[in-house]
């Protein structure tokens, strides 16, 4: 009889998974690689390493959290290797799909012999509308997990390859990957499209999301921080994004806003939304990474929605 591991992408859906009737153990991938500096070699010492580093400074985790959180994790999917299937829950979304060819690059490393099979939600009945695994109902759940896809060899090398220029120094190799639809990957293209966009825009830069904050902050007049931060949320499309992130980010562009009680751009905020001016040189720094890359080396230009190196 065959035996299987569940991995997860988060606390809240593990949680929901050991309520419903799924046999075998649950791993909960606890990292958000779609942020900081990032290196290929999955799960070595000079990869946590990094990784620690960058959630300390900028958010942070203890050195404590991060072992008990992350590290133990960790090493009990080092420990689970009899398991026969190997079932990755993830979404549709940027921060899940990072994570996921992460975790893929190290089973293709670690597990070669283990049958590899993916539940994603996302578009659930075709109304474009994107749904979350916590968002849908057991019922739902159970059809997804019968609907499993089984992923081939193949799909895993591709899925490693595709970490593999994640975390390289350059992202045009990453944009000039076209080959997506031969692989039983539904929602990955669509994450790497979204997180080309996270470079500077060349119109003003600032990338997508920095725009949707001043866009969202005029249209919505949000009355303070956490009402913007909740129209954030509800309103970023494929990236996956939480509050600590968008509050992070806000914090980056402080400068362009007179007052939070409510929400209002400054008048050097509206120029900037209306491409009157640019914020690049204000926000440039030299330690911002998105996967290799550092973030300010490149521009993305709206117009031809392609990256360019400085």
């Amino acid at each position: 009889m065959s035996t299987q591991l569940h991995i997860t992408n988060g606390d809240s859906f593990t949680q929901r998974l050991k309520t419903l009737p799924f046999k075998g153990d649950i791993i909960t991938w606890r990292e958000m690689l779609c942020e900081g500096k990032t290196e290929t070699n999955v799960g070595s010492e000079s990869f946590w390493k990094t990784r620690f580093e960058y959630l300390h400074k900028h958010y942070n985790v203890s050195k404590s959290w991060f072992i008990e959180k992350t590290l133990k994790e960790y090493r009990s999917l080092c420990n689970h290797k009899q398991q026969d299937e190997i079932i990755l829950w993830f979404e549709y979304d940027l921060f899940c799909q990072i994570n996921m060819i992460a975790v893929l690059s190290w089973l293709k490393m670690h597990r070669r012999d283990a049958q590899i099979s993916l539940v994603c939600s996302g578009d659930e009945d075709g109304t474009d509308k994107m749904y979350g695994l916590c968002d849908v109902d057991d019922e739902k759940l159970q059809t997804l997990y019968n609907k499993r896809v089984f992923l081939t060899q193949d799909d895993i090398e591709f899925a490693d390859y595709i970490w593999q220029l994640y975390c390289s120094d350059n992202p045009i190799r990453l944009e000039n990957m076209s080959d997506f639809e031969h692989y039983h990957f539904d929602y990955l293209s669509e994450a790497i499209k979204v997180h080309l966009k996270r470079f500077p825009s060349v119109r003003n830069g600032l990338n997508e999301l920095e725009n949707r904050i001043l866009t969202l902050s005029v249209e919505h007049k949000p009355k303070n921080k956490k009402a913007l931060i909740n129209t954030l949320l509800s309103n970023q499309g494929y990236y996956g994004y939480g509050d600590t992130q968008f509050e992070r980010m806000i914090t980056s562009i402080k400068p362009l806003f007179s007052t939070f009680n409510p929400v209002r751009l400054s008048k050097k905020g509206k120029e900037i939304m209306e491409g009157k001016t640019s914020f690049y040189s204000q926000i440039r720094d030299n330690e911002s990474y998105l996967g290799g890359a550092l973030k300010y080396n490149f521009l993305f230009n709206d117009e031809s929605g392609r990256i360019l190196k400085l």
